[in-house]
């Protein structure tokens, strides 16, 4: 197909919007591919949603390919199904009502939807099945940013995979993870598929897929070597070894007025940071305090905390802290102390300098094992000098931008939604489930964070708008015209710029617009019946014959 520009809506615009930081948010802005209608809601205008449709396409072709079947399931939820299963109560939830009072939800995933639908499967004959859809999801985020990367409303690609057993659950693990893995190779995007937290979805075995770029909410956590890469949230690291002061054969009591933080209390001491314990009392949702103790120089990962509790938690008061410990927040340590301790790997050898759980009191030489009794765990957040905890190698760390996400839910709404299956002995059995998303202009963003250049952003053949951008300057459109007609006979999508701008117009809008091939149709083709052909990925640019156009350009894409 050919499209004239002179016909399309095509708003571009030569300064960055004032808002935006995310270099994808700028360029998509500019070159009339998005506009924003209020904060994390976005317009995709006609060439924004023809690539966002060209990702949709490759989805929908790899997901047929392992077996998917695509439905489409409604927005509007009934809120009796979220309280179900439990999730009703998450504060991301848009919740509304009808005229008679009736409580619908506005999900941001549909893990309840499909598997209600899914109990409709009553034998193990009619299993394993793969179902999904595209669907518009809204999410009440409280600081959208970033353009398309942190949003109100998107469209996903989510799908459902039921199955009789864990073995078959695998299966279709397997399946959607290599069905992702073609589908970025085919986008053109550089992922990386690492462990993570299913977060609110609940389940186990968790992947996501991070794509490193310049803007984004997720840290990358990579080895030098290759050997390791997991999300920030819950990436292993090997901290660097502490320097410990004289072992002590009790703990001992040491005035430090004034010392509620680490900072201050290492240099009272003149002690390695690294010597010393950081308490941080929560709460429970069922009322239970919990002491999490981290290494002085590190920082809680309160997801991993979260994994390591099973529930959510909230920091506890001063009022709370005082009741449970006598004293203020700077001063507390695990020594003495009645709510459960759960400590990170880090203290499990070594003593450290600790509170005392009196104000202005520290203790020296505390020793887990010996002065108390905690659960160890991995609950520290993973930094700058750490070790791969497989090689020993530098870890290093990086922006990305989370376009996938992967897990196994199991029977985690099977079981309250009664979704169950007769087995061949004729037993009822939960349905077991996975739940795999992949967001297209997320997709799209991250592309253009990887693929930007001086002179704008460069899309990959696969997901370009138009494959040949054709610029035909004043008194030339007719052989524009002509070599435009011979682009889309050879089965390319062209968008022929046909407006009556000045040369320099024409140019900056398709250095804005981006696509992979430029053809421009120029004074000096009524001379030699040449055209300029630009790579746009390589930037080269090259006189060609008129007739050898079409093969030339077959060749640069």
């Amino acid at each position: 197909m050919t499209a004239r520009a002179s016909q399309l809506f095509l708003p571009t615009l030569r300064e960055d919007p004032a808002d935006a930081e995310a270099t994808s948010h700028k360029l998509l802005v500019r070159g009339g591919y998005i506009r924003q209608l209020s904060a994390g809601v976005f317009t995709f205008l006609p060439l924004g949603w023809r690539v966002h449709e060209r990702v949709v396409q490759i989805v929908r072709e790899e997901m047929d390919a392992i077996g998917g079947q695509e439905m489409l399931a409604p927005v509007l939820t009934p809120a009796e199904l979220w309280a179900t299963s439990g999730r009703d109560s998450s504060p991301e939830i848009f919740r509304l009502q009808d005229r008679t009072g009736r409580a619908f939800v506005l999900p941001m995933t549909h893990e309840e939807t499909f598997t209600w639908h899914a109990r409709e499967l009553r034998s193990y004959r009619e299993l394993p099945q793969i179902w999904y859809h595209f669907q518009t999801k809204e999410r009440d985020e409280p600081r959208p940013r970033g353009g398309l990367l942190r949003v109100r409303e998107f469209i996903m690609k989510d799908s459902y995979s039921f199955d009789r057993d864990e073995e078959g659950l695998d299966r279709s693990f397997r399946l959607h993870a290599g069905a992702y893995d073609r589908i970025f190779e085919r986008c053109g995007l550089e992922v990386h598929a690492v462990q993570a937290e299913s977060g609110m979805m609940g389940g186990k075995e968790s992947v996501d897929y991070l794509a490193p770029s310049g803007s984004g909410e997720n840290t990358l956590v990579t080895c030098e070597r290759g050997d390791y890469a997991a999300d920030l949230e819950i990436a292993l690291g090997v901290p660097r070894a502490a320097e410990f002061p004289q072992r002590l054969d009790a703990p001992q009591e040491v005035a430090t007025p004034g010392a509620t933080t680490i900072e201050a209390l290492a240099e009272s001491l003149q002690l390695d940071p690294a010597a010393t314990s950081k308490a941080m009392p929560v709460v429970r949702t069922d009322g239970t305090l919990v002491l999490a103790l981290v290494r002085g120089d590190d920082r809680l990962s309160e997801t991993k905390l979260l994994g390591v509790l099973g529930t959510g938690f909230r920091p506890a008061t001063e009022e709370e802290i005082l009741s449970s410990f006598g004293a203020g927040g700077g001063s507390l340590g695990p020594v003495g102390c009645s709510p459960e301790v759960v400590a990170d790997e880090a203290l499990r050898e070594g003593q450290f300098v600790a509170g005392a759980n009196r104000d202005g009191w520290h203790l020296r030489g505390v020793e887990a094992g010996r002065d108390y009794d905690p659960r160890f765990a991995d609950i520290r957040e993973s930094r700058a000098g750490d070790a791969c905890p497989r090689c020993g190698g530098a870890l290093r760390f990086g922006t990305a931008i989370e376009v996938g996400h992967i897990f196994k839910f199991g029977t985690r709404y099977s079981e309250p939604l009664g979704a169950t299956f007769l087995d061949e002995d004729g037993s009822e059995r939960p349905i077991v489930g996975g739940s795999y998303g992949i967001g297209p202009a997320r997709t799209m963003a991250a592309v253009i964070e990887q693929r930007y250049g001086e002179a704008g952003m460069t899309w990959p053949s696969a997901l370009a708008p138009y494959a040949v951008h054709v610029v035909a300057l004043p008194g030339l459109e007719g052989a524009a015209e002509e070599l435009a007609g011979a682009l889309e006979a050879a089965g390319h999508a062209v968008l022929l710029d046909d407006r009556s701008l000045r040369a320099g117009e024409k140019f900056a809008d398709a250095d804005l617009i981006g696509c992979p091939a430029r053809v421009i149709v120029g004074r000096k083709t009524l001379e030699d019946g040449a055209v300029d052909l630009i790579a746009r990925l390589t930037g080269t640019q090259e006189r060609v014959q008129s007739d050898r156009v079409v093969a030339r350009v077959a060749e640069v894409l």
